[in-house]
């Protein structure tokens, strides 16, 4: 089953993505397409804009099999042996290294068929297929999600709400989000720890999990990156990170649905995890390398305008009112303004060597929700608690007034 999307819609989600998310298209631009081919009425249109442009658009049409289109897909990971994902085509890198620009098409025909891959395989592709993801990571890129009925089935919705619900948040101004995250991204640019209160749901058992920010650049989302947006994030100190949180909201990853999960870290290291579901993939997760042992990225969930909370990481992340943080790899822009430059490489091995920023082949996000009823007790930047109002965070207004009246020049 299809979905129909009005020409119009699709026009205007392609020019946020490509005059907005990726600042324009110039004719020297080699702006890669990346998605299935069910994603296929929305890679027309960008594709139509690029030529357009006077640019060249590579469409790089991805396996249904193959979760986001990796180095090598769900048939390696069945059938073949570890030491075969390391035989990464040179092209392949070289395909990555020329373009300039980056746009995903998120969405699914078949998200089973990448699923419950075995450990040892999926594994080796994931870590094969690290080096081209870094190379994606330093050009500009963004990430948005068409709606599937494969992904719809994921979520227990029909196709025609599912799509609703990604168009209506796809096709607002991102702009709106500037002055929606201003005062959290001011105060938690000060701040020098996190603390995360979460409360089990059945046990009753209290947790609070802390970490250093101290010194990191603090990220304010608007639709750069992930289109739908709505986030205030920075990575850790990542050996800083101490104690235990619950987790309640469910996220898909590669196919299955994963809840409940629980994680206990001491001197920054994931030492005891489980989860009331999907407990296998929450372990292939974790146990993929090192770095998938640590955090990478603490956020706060800014956009009260997606309808209902989706599994999928690009829109359950952002709903306001939630904190999510991420097993796996650090964000470099939270390092240094320029990942890019050579300048930068340096203080990235000495901040890896120290235990600061964290590197692994995966990125994952969970998200615990704060709003009521769910398992989110607090969250403190420093000594301030924050507040959720209209369903997303907001900085305590007696505070806000003191630190301005205090002369600040960041307030």
């Amino acid at each position: 089953m299809t979905n129909t999307i009005e020409r119009r819609d699709l026009e205007k989600w392609a020019d946020y993505l490509l005059d907005y998310s990726l600042g324009g298209i110039k004719p020297t631009d080699v702006v890669m397409l990346k998605g299935e081919h069910i994603t296929w009425p929305l890679l027309s249109v960008l594709q139509d804009k690029i030529f357009a442009a006077g640019a060249i658009a590579d469409l790089n049409l991805v396996p249904p099999d193959n979760d986001r289109g990796k180095v090598f897909s769900a048939s390696l990971a069945r059938h073949g042996k570890p030491e075969q994902a390391a035989r990464v085509p040179a092209w392949h890198v070289e395909r990555y290294k020329a373009m300039t620009k980056f746009i995903e098409v998120l969405g699914a025909e078949n998200p089973k068929l990448y699923a419950n891959l075995p450990d040892e395989t999926s594994a080796a592709i994931m870590r094969a297929d690290e080096p081209v993801k870094g190379i994606r990571l330093l050009k500009p890129w963004v990430l948005t999600l068409f709606p599937t009925q494969g992904f719809a089935d994921l979520e227990g919705m029909s196709l025609e709400r599912y799509t609703q619900v990604i168009l209506n948040a796809s096709l607002v101004d991102p702009r709106l989000l500037d002055a929606v995250e201003e005062d959290i991204y001011r105060l938690m640019d000060k701040s020098k720890q996190i603390r995360i209160q979460t409360r089990h749901p059945k046990t009753g058992q209290d947790m609070q999990l802390t970490m250093d920010i101290n010194g990191r650049n603090v990220i304010k989302c608007t639709g750069k990156r992930n289109f739908p947006d709505g986030e205030v994030f920075t990575s850790p100190n990542a050996e800083t990170v101490s104690g235990e949180i619950f987790i309640d909201l469910p996220v898909a990853y590669g196919g299955t649905t994963i809840q409940g999960i629980y994680l206990q870290f001491e001197k920054g290291k994931i030492v005891k995890y489980s989860a009331e579901q999907g407990a296998e993939t929450l372990s292939k997760i974790i146990e993929t390398d090192e770095g998938s042992h640590r955090l990478g990225e603490v956020a706060l969930g800014m956009n009260n305008g997606i309808e209902e909370v989706l599994k999928h990481p690009l829109f359950v992340e952002k709903v306001g009112g939630t904190l999510h943080i991420a097993i796996g790899a650090s964000y470099p822009e939270c390092y240094v303004s320029d990942p890019a430059a050579e300048q930068s490489k340096p203080l990235l091995e000495k901040l890896f060597g120290a235990g600061h920023l964290n590197r692994s082949a995966q990125h994952v996000d969970i998200v615990t929700d704060f709003r009521p009823g769910g398992s989110g007790v607090a969250v403190y930047l420093d000594e301030v608690k924050l507040e959720i109002k209209n369903n997303i965070w907001v900085v305590p207004e007696a505070d806000r007034i003191e630190k301005a009246q205090g002369g600040s020049d960041r307030w």
